[in-house]
């Protein structure tokens, strides 16, 4: 049997390579999802560990918030330099070192735009000349206040040189400097993992990035020769006190590599997600394939069980065969992984700007083991009921001419009926009720609703695509492939079933992403009386992108201006969580985001009040005259007293509301948002002209109108869609093999049948054009059934969220027409192989084929 076995395989090479494509592909994403963020991880371990070879222990100030607005680091207070001193007498230490190393100096670009985007940071620091990995490779040493040193990366990135001048934003107004030094690191590297670093003389370091001078963002020290970095630390923290956060080398890398940690536990997580779609649709080709080479070699395997071959023999055939085309394909997808880590890499570098820190591409043994895991499995899970179904074949079979009879869909039905209701159950559960486990219920529920989906799907496979068909009946080809695509329905189902996954992804999706932008219009409409909205350009990055709050006193004196108002952003800390806050003059906020008061009173507020939205008081029971411990970035920890409960708002950024002077203890004293009412009938075009004159000393922020801020927030969505959609094409692409792998398998087993279609007259030309009408009715059916299953997903999913995100359905019926336009081209690209396949057919041999 092993024998026969392999020489089947080898008789077949050509079906069986079909199915392995989608193994392969599957096992591509899986093993590029490992390879490139293992290889990222440690790039960025190897990167911190050197970033900290010059120093044993490290002091930093008070950290007072968990972590910094939007993903930026956490702030700490400023060290004295009188604390330097301190750590330097500490028995032990051989040098004690402060230093200025702070993210938020972004340099304006040639092009008037602020260079780099979210991602990388935007060191400013304090120059102390070519120490440790620092190596100036043109120029000079920056001397006086007008003077800097920039990194090779950032002199590259935006085409700098020495003598040039450039604007630098920091905590204080844009500021012009002239570029007296460039400066690179050990290794020939221009970057330290795609950062940027302005380097000012030590004094305007200090003022520009930490407010004052005679102060440090760190303590870096070296112990004496042989000293244990664990017991200097727990020196100098006795020293010290509490007041300090002190670290060995170890630790500092471990907790700067956090986050990256962090970010590429997601980054895998995502992909890996839509690499299980990819060999979730897989299961359902090799399934269908393995069916129907089965279901042609029935005459053949009845014969093995009349020569004496018992059924786990026929078993263990079917699924060796499975085997190796799951060891076949798991390594060459493997390969394949490991070129599209290296293109994600590139990706990613492109994405982000930035040069990302390399260590090597190498391949873990996770990746290798997961690659031929999955790549088994899942070949030897679809192949399993089609082997079992081999077994069964009777060996009176061999002895007549048999032909696959269709069997009632009675159980299918059932059985597709209970995994859909159970699926739609835990759908229901995860969207609507209170578990820990709402991911995992969401997950497990989408993919049992495709698998009860798939289980019915053959009981309506006849109607709908014979239906869908009449639409090609008008010629006799046309209606050949209509009758064609339903004589089989078991198999046309499950080839349409691949397509339906995807298309019902996609299209779910879409209903959520135009149920959002729908959701912020209406939101934007609704509860903002501003006609104009100063903000930044790239709202992801407001913590750093704010401008000067006085614009806005400058800005109430414009003719036709009705009010306005400026809002500052930040996070704070109360008790163990992270809160939003915003702080602003309420009585205009109240006005212009149309708050409403629930109790208490919306009011100006003093340096110790607050207010706050009925969800967050009721979390926190909170009523007017609570007292809150709240923490700010550098305020630190401060009572304040609830004053007012106002309703929920979605406009307003952030559940509480401070005072104008508690934005001094922010992130930065900048305002985020501007909002600028109008008096009606007032020049808006002119008064907006205006507004953009005040703002031209800050490129990172802009005016725009309502539309046109509802157009900047959206876009963000648009672009998260497009990268979705990009992922869900290898889903689309197996669906496509599927369709060609179908038509390719049932072209063999009607090879006798098309030679007397050509034998009666029936030019090649016809013969190809039934067998596009047969694809293009299988993907037309596969795409209406997934689009309005993704429909129903998508507006299930968008109503659970209705009360908190997204009160607005929108259904995109322009781009669901354009989901079943490319079904249509699905459905032709899938036929051009085998159609030309057909009309190729000689018509003798084909007569006498058996």
């Amino acid at each position: 049997m092993f024998r026969v076995t392999v020489k089947g395989m080898l008789a077949r090479k050509l079906r069986l390579l079909l199915s392995g494509t989608a193994i392969i592909l599957g096992v591509m994403a899986v093993s590029g999802a490992i390879v490139v963020t293992d290889s990222l991880e440690r790039s960025f371990d190897d990167l911190f560990q050197t970033v900290n070879q010059n120093l044993d222990v490290q002091v930093t100030g008070a950290q007072y918030v968990a972590s910094g607005a939007d993903g930026t680091d956490p702030v700490t207070q400023p060290i004295a330099a009188a604390v330097v001193d301190q750590v330097a007498a500490v028995p032990g230490v051989k040098n004690a070192i402060g230093a200025v190393v702070v993210d938020g100096a972004r340099v304006v670009g040639p092009g008037g735009k602020v260079l780099g985007g979210p991602g990388p940071p935007s060191f400013g620091v304090g120059w102390r000349g070519e120490v440790g990995f620092v190596e100036l490779r043109d120029g000079r040493d920056p001397q006086t206040p007008e003077e800097v040193a920039i990194s090779a990366g950032l002199a590259k990135q935006g085409g700098f040189t020495v003598g040039q001048r450039i604007e630098v934003l920091t905590l204080r107004p844009k500021k012009t400097f002239t570029v007296v030094g460039i400066f690179g690191y050990s290794g020939g590297r221009d970057s330290l993992g795609g950062e940027t670093r302005v380097a000012f003389t030590e004094p305007v370091a200090q003022e520009l990035m930490l407010g004052q001078r005679g102060v440090f963002s760190a303590v870096n020290v070296l112990g004496d020769d042989g000293a244990d970095p664990v017991q200097l630390r727990d020196a100098i923290q006795a020293q010290l006190g509490d007041r300090y956060l002190v670290r060995t080398r170890q630790q500092v890398a471990e907790d700067q590599a956090e986050d990256v940690t962090g970010f590429l536990g997601v980054l895998r997580g995502v992909l890996l997600g839509f690499a299980a779609v990819a060999l979730f649709v897989g299961i359902f080709l090799i399934l269908n394939t393995f069916s129907i080479l089965v279901a042609q070699r029935t005459r053949e395997l009845a014969l093995f069980r009349a020569l004496g071959a018992s059924r786990p023999q026929l078993v263990r055939s079917v699924l060796l065969e499975a085997v190796v085309i799951g060891l076949i394909s798991a390594t060459l997808g493997l390969g394949a992984g490991i070129g599209i880590a290296a293109l994600l890499r590139m990706v990613m570098e492109a994405f982000s700007g930035a040069q990302l820190p390399s260590a090597g591409l190498a391949v873990p043994l996770s990746a290798v083991a997961a690659a031929y895991l999955v790549g088994v499995l899942v070949t030897v899970v679809a192949a399993l009921v089609p082997a079992l179904r081999a077994s069964r074949i009777p060996p009176v079979a061999a002895m007549r001419n048999t032909e696959a009879r269709e069997k009632p869909f009675n159980r299918l039905t059932i059985g597709g009926t209970v995994l859909t209701a159970a699926g739609a159950g835990a759908i229901g559960a995860a969207l609507f009720g209170h578990t820990g486990a709402t991911a995992a219920l969401l997950l497990g529920g989408v993919l049992v609703t495709f698998v009860g989906v798939a289980m019915m799907t053959p009981l309506i496979t006849a109607p709908c695509a014979g239906f869908l068909g009449h639409a090609l009946s008008w010629s006799v080809p046309g209606n050949l492939g209509r009758r064609n695509a339903i004589r089989n329905p078991r198999r046309t189902a499950i080839t349409a079933v691949t397509l339906t996954i995807g298309i019902a992804l996609v299209a779910g999706v879409s209903v959520l992403a135009s149920s959002l932008k729908a959701s912020l219009e209406d939101l934007v409409r609704q509860s903002l009386t501003a006609e104009l909205i100063i903000s930044g350009e790239n709202l992801q990055q407001r913590g750093q992108a704010v401008f000067d709050a006085e614009v806005i006193d400058k800005v109430r004196t414009i003719d036709g201006v009705r009010t306005a108002v400026a809002v500052h952003t930040d996070i704070a800390q109360l008790g163990g969580e992270t809160v939003e806050v915003a702080a602003g003059d309420l009585p205009p906020m109240v006005d212009i985001l149309d708050l409403h008061a629930v109790t208490g009173e919306l009011r100006s507020l003093g340096v110790a009040e607050i207010v706050v939205d009925e969800e967050f008081a009721k979390s926190h029971d909170a009523t007017p005259g609570t007292t809150l411990d709240i923490a700010t970035q550098r305020g630190g920890p401060q009572a304040f007293t609830v004053v007012g409960v106002f309703k929920q708002s979605r406009v307003l950024p952030g559940p509480v509301v401070m005072s104008p002077a508690a934005a001094k203890t922010f992130r930065t004293p900048g305002a985020s948002f501007g909002y600028v009412a109008l008096h009606p009938g007032a020049n808006i075009t002119g008064i907006e002209q205006t507004v953009r004159g005040l703002l031209a000393g800050n490129p990172e922020i802009g005016v725009r109108s309502q539309s046109e801020f509802v157009q900047q927030m959206t876009s963000q969505v648009d672009s998260t869609v497009v990268l979705l959609y990009i992922l869900l094409g290898l889903s689309i692409i197996i669906a496509t093999l599927g369709i060609v792998n179908t038509l390719a398998l049932s072209i063999v087993e009607r090879t006798r049948e098309l030679g007397l279609t050509r034998a009666i007259g029936m030019p090649r030309s016809k013969v190809a054009a039934m067998i596009t009408a047969e694809s293009v009715v299988i993907a037309l059916f596969g795409a209406l059934l997934g689009t309005a299953l993704g429909v129903a997903l998508g507006a299930a999913v968008a109503r659970a969220l209705s009360d908190d995100f997204m009160p607005v359905l929108a259904i995109p019926w322009s781009r669901i027409a354009i989901f079943l336009g490319l079904a249509v081209s699905i459905g032709l690209v899938a036929a051009a192989v085998p159609a030309v396949r057909a009309a190729r057919t000689d018509v003798l041999r084909a007569i006498a084929y058996e």
